[in-house]
C-alpha cells in the first residue's frame, strides 16, 4: 500500500483508531501515514474513535476488540448477527478483490509444510522451547503503537474549534468496525467507498461510568501536529488546554512515550501467567489462591451424630490395605480402568484440566493424587468419612463430593462453567494441537491474541514450528481414535521393517493406553529392543528410512538418537541435558498413514493420518522401559517418587540410577548372560520386584 500515492480525503470522517492485532508493525506505519496523509483524524485510544479499522471479519472478533479497549457499548440488534463474516464484506468489496481468508480446510491439500520426511537432528522437541533464553520481548502495552517519534512542532490555533463534519452515514453515538480493505480500495480509487460494504460490525456507544450526569465540556483548542520531516499533511487532534504552566508541563511529561522495555522468555510467561489468573480469579473452578492473595483454610464439614454413630459403629466397607496402611503412592496399589466412582471422579478430571489451562500447576498435581486414589478405591463412595480416610483426599475433595452427592443434578458447580466458559474453550482447542502444550496454549491466547484455528492459519502460520504446522493441517484426523485393531495393524508393519533392517529376533512392545487395556487409543506407542546390545544402537533410524521408503511414514517430527549417542548407558544421575525428563531413549515421533492401495499411487489416499511413536530401548533395561511406558501418568509418576524417597534411586525409563553414587542398578538381571530375562515382559516384573513392588497388571495402572 506505501507504493500508491494516496489522493484520498478522509478529513470529513470521525475519529479513527486502527487494531494492532493482526499486524505488522511495518505495515501498521504505513496504514497510519496514509491516514494522515488523507486527513484523516487519527486517536490512539479506541473508547474515542467512532471508525475503527483492522483485519477482522467476524462480528464476535470486533465485540471482543472493542471491550478489550474498555469500550462501554450496546449492540444494534439489526447489526449483531452470528458469528458468519458479514455479506456485504464477503461479496461486495468493490476495486481490488479481496484476499481470501485461508480456511484450515484448504490446508488439507496445500502444501503448506515440508512434505519431506527428512529426519529432525536430534534434540528438535514436538513443542516449542521453554528454554530461559533472552529475547526481546516488547512490553505490552496492548494500546496502538505510538506516532513514529520524530522532531514535531505544533501549531496552536486559540480559536474556538469547528464542528468535526461526519460522513453521511452517520456516527452520531456510535462506533463501527470496518475491515482495513476498505481503506486499501478508497486509496486505490482515490475516493472513499461505501463503509457499509465493509462494515463488520456497529454498536451504540454508552456514557462512561465515571462520566457525571452533567459534564462540564474541557476548554479545547484546535492542534495540528506535524509527524516526522517529509510528513505530507497534518493530523487534526483533539486536545485540552491546561490552565497553567505547571499543567503544561505535566501534560507535557505524560505525552512523552514509555521507554520500551524488554523481558526474557521467563518473564513474558509469568505476565501471560499473570493475565490467566486475572481472568479466572472469579470463576468457581479457579483455585483459592488466584481468587484471593490470601487464602482462607477449607472449612471443617459439618457431621451428624447419627454420622458420627455410623463411622464409629463400623457401617462402612472394609477398607482395602492400602488404605488403613496410608500407602501413598498409586504403584502401590491396584487402580483398574473401571471404578464405581467414575462420574464423580470424571467432573474432578474436567477441574484438574482446567487448572492445567490456567497455569495452576499445583492443582493440577493435587487433583491427579486424589483422582488416582478414588479410581483405586473398590467402593461407591457413600460419606465424606470414606474421602477422608483415603489417602491423598483431603477436606477440599470431600467438601466437592459432599456438593456433588446433594445436587439435584449431581454436578460440582466448579465442574458446571468449565464446558462452557469461552475462553477455556479456545485454550483447549490449543491445547489440543500436537505440538502445543498449555503454556503455548495460553501464549496464543493472550499474546498472539488467536481465537481459533483459523486465525493461526492466517495471521501465524510462519510462526508456528514445522510440528505445530502439522499438528494444526491434521487436527481433525489426529483426533480421531484408534480401534485396537488398527493398533495391531501399525505394530505388525513396524515390526515387519525393525527385523528386515536387523533379524527375527526383534521384540516389540505395545504400550500406552493399548496395553491398559483401552478400547480406543489417541496415537500408538511401541518400544522394540533386541537381546543383542550393539543391534539397538541407531536402529530407529534404519526403521524410520524402511518405513519412509514404502509411504508408511509421511512425516517425521521427531526423531532423536539421545540413547545412541551416550553409548546406550543408563542416564547418568547428574546430566548436563537440561529438562530431560522420564523417557531419553532413541525414539521417533512421526505421521502415519496406512497404505491400503499401494499400487494406486496417482489416488490420494482416503485412510487418516495417525500419530506413532517408535522407541527403541536396550535388552538390558527394557523392563524400565516397559513399565514407564505402559503405566498411567500418575502411576509413573509416583515409580519415580517411590524410587527417589524409599530407595534412594532414579527411576528412568532407560534404567535406575543410585542417587549418591551414580552407580547403575542392574534390576533385570543383565550382567550374568545366564540370569538374562527371556523377553521384555519378564523385564518388566523384575523391575517391579527390584523396587520392592507388587507387579502390578497394565490393567491396574490406570490412575486417570
Amino acid at each position: 500500500m506505501s507504493s500508491i500515492p494516496s489522493k484520498l480525503d478522509l478529513s470529513t470522517f470521525p475519529t479513527t483508531y486502527v487494531l494492532q492485532a493482526h499486524v505488522p508493525v511495518a505495515e501498521l506505519h504505513d496504514i497510519e501515514q496514509h491516514l494522515i496523509k488523507s486527513g484523516a483524524p487519527l486517536t490512539y485510544d479506541i473508547c474515542e474513535a467512532r471508525l475503527v479499522l483492522g483485519y477482522i471479519s467476524k462480528p464476535r472478533r470486533a465485540k471482543f476488540e472493542l471491550q478489550a479497549g474498555n469500550v462501554r457499548f450496546k449492540p444494534i440488534d439489526a447489526l449483531d448477527p452470528s458469528d458468519a463474516a458479514s455479506p456485504d464484506l464477503e461479496h461486495k468489496s468493490p476495486g481490488i478483490a479481496r484476499t481470501k481468508r485461508r480456511k484450515l480446510q484448504d490446508t488439507q491439500t496445500e502444501s503448506t509444510t515440508d512434505e519431506s520426511t527428512a529426519s529432525e537432528h536430534e534434540g528438535s522437541s514436538t513443542i516449542s522451547s521453554e528454554t530461559e533464553t533472552e529475547v526481546e520481548v516488547e512490553a505490552e502495552p496492548l494500546s496502538q503503537l505510538s506516532i513514529p517519534q520524530a522532531p514535531t512542532s505544533q501549531t496552536i490555533d486559540f480559536s474556538p474549534p469547528a464542528e468535526l463534519p461526519y460522513y453521511p452515514n452517520g456516527f452520531a453515538n456510535r462506533v463501527k468496525v470496518v475491515n482495513l480493505q476498505w481503506l486499501r480500495d478508497s486509496v486505490h480509487l482515490g475516493d472513499p467507498q461505501d463503509i457499509h460494504d465493509y462494515l463488520v460490525y456497529e454498536a451504540e456507544l454508552l456514557p462512561s461510568q465515571s462520566s457525571s450526569q452533567t459534564p462540564k465540556p474541557p476548554t479545547a483548542e484546535s492542534v495540528s501536529v506535524e509527524v516526522g520531516p517529509g510528513a505530507e499533511g497534518k493530523i487534526p487532534v483533539r486536545s485540552s488546554t491546561p490552565r497553567g504552566i505547571m499543567d503544561r508541563a505535566k501534560a507535557e511529561a505524560e505525552s512523552k512515550p514509555e521507554p520500551r522495555t524488554y523481558f526474557s522468555r521467563a518473564s513474558k510467561r509469568d505476565r501471560i501467567s499473570t493475565a490467566a489468573q486475572h481472568d479466572f480469579s472469579n470463576r468457581s473452578f479457579a483455585s483459592a489462591t488466584s481468587q484471593n492473595p490470601r487464602p482462607q483454610r477449607t472449612s471443617l464439614l459439618h457431621q451428624t451424630t447419627s454420622e458420627h454413630e455410623e463411622g464409629v459403629s463400623g457401617s462402612l466397607p472394609p477398607m482395602p490395605d492400602w488404605v488403613s496402611q496410608k500407602k501413598v503412592y498409586s504403584c502401590e496399589r491396584a487402580t483398574p480402568s473401571n471404578s464405581p466412582n467414575d462420574v464423580f471422579i470424571a467432573q474432578l478430571k474436567e477441574i484438574r484440566t482446567a487448572r492445567l489451562l490456567t497455569d495452576d500447576r499445583i492443582g493440577v498435581r493435587a487433583y491427579s493424587t486424589s483422582i488416582a486414589s478414588l479410581a483405586a478405591y473398590p467402593y461407591q463412595i457413600q460419606s465424606t468419612s470414606e474421602i477422608l480416610a483415603l489417602p491423598g483426599c483431603d477436606q477440599k475433595i470431600a467438601h466437592l463430593f459432599y456438593e456433588w452427592q446433594t445436587s439435584p443434578d449431581h454436578c460440582i458447580q466448579a465442574a458446571k462453567g468449565i464446558a462452557d466458559d469461552p475462553v477455556l474453550k479456545v485454550l483447549r482447542l490449543f491445547y489440543e494441537i500436537w505440538g502445543v502444550g498449555a503454556t503455548t496454549a495460553r501464549e496464543f491466547y493472550y499474546a498472539r491474541r488467536w481465537r481459533d484455528l483459523d486465525d493461526i492459519v492466517e495471521f501465524g502460520w510462519n510462526s508456528l514450528s514445522r510440528v505445530q504446522q502439522i499438528g494444526v493441517k491434521y487436527y481433525n484426523e489426529f483426533s480421531l481414535k484408534l480401534p485396537r485393531a488398527e493398533v495391531e495393524a501399525i505394530a505388525d508393519v513396524v515390526k515387519h521393517h525393525a527385523q528386515k533392517v536387523v533379524d527375527e529376533r526383534i521384540q516389540c512392545v505395545k504400550v500406552g493406553g493399548y496395553r491398559r487395556g483401552k478400547a480406543e487409543s489417541g496415537d500408538v506407542d511401541l518400544i522394540l529392543s533386541h537381546p543383542e546390545h550393539s543391534a539397538t544402537a541407531g536402529l530407529v533410524d534404519k526403521i524410520v528410512r524402511s518405513l519412509e521408503q514404502e509411504g508408511w511414514i509421511t512425516h517425521t517430527l521427531t526423531l532423536n538418537l539421545t540413547n545412541t549417542k551416550r553409548g546406550q548407558e543408563t542416564l547418568p544421575y547428574v546430566t548436563n541435558t537440561k529438562g530431560a525428563g522420564f523417557d531419553t531413549l532413541d525414539k521417533a515421533l512421526v505421521v502415519w498413514q496406512a497404505q491400503s492401495h499401494p499400487n494406486e499411487r496417482e489416488v490420494k489416499n482416503p485412510n487418516p493420518h495417525r500419530r506413532v511413536d517408535i522407541i527403541i530401548s536396550p535388552w538390558r533395561t527394557v523392563g524400565c522401559a516397559v513399565a514407564g511406558w505402559t503405566s498411567d501418568t500418575t502411576f509413573q509418576r509416583d515409580l519415580r517418587r517411590y524410587a527417589k524417597e524409599v530407595k534412594g534411586w532414579k527411576f528412568d525409563s532407560s534404567g535406575v540410577r543410585e542417587r549418591g553414587s551414580g552407580k547403575w542398578i542392574d534390576l533385570e538381571g543383565w550382567a550374568d548372560p545366564r540370569t538374562r530375562c527371556k523377553d521384555p515382559f519378564e523385564a518388566e516384573k523384575r523391575v517391579f520386584e527390584g523396587l520392592g513392588l507388587q507387579y502390578r497388571e497394565p490393567w491396574d495402572r490406570c490412575t486417570g
